[in-house]
């Protein structure tokens, strides 16, 4: 899906880590939302409450995942899935556009 139809932006943006990494929030009829943002090259560390999608749209990084104990390269055009109430590791190794998908 390269666009949403009918949905409601939240203006204001989600920054992260001294602007390294913004988003800004899309909220679907049903309820459900989504983040799209962009991660400029580093490394970070995130907490989700909600299981997660990642699609990666352009770029490139390195995932480390909860219980997999090893690096796992990612680029545009590929996802990967985060489990509710965990922690993941991310080195960005070029600017990276992304879409996150939050699954209750």
């Amino acid at each position: 899906m390269s666009e949403f139809n009918n949905v409601t932006i939240v203006k204001k943006a989600n920054v992260y880590f001294g602007g390294n990494v913004t988003s800004r929030t899309v909220v679907f009829p049903d309820g459900s939302r989504k983040t799209l943002g962009v991660m400029l090259p580093g490394e970070y560390e995130f907490n989700t409450a909600d299981r997660e999608i990642m699609e990666i749209l352009a770029g490139e990084l390195e995932v480390l995942l909860p219980g997999v104990g090893r690096w796992k390269k990612v680029k545009g055009g590929e996802s990967f899935d985060v489990p509710a109430n965990a922690a993941f590791k991310l080195k960005v190794t070029e600017l990276t556009d992304y879409c996150c998908s939050f699954i209750k």
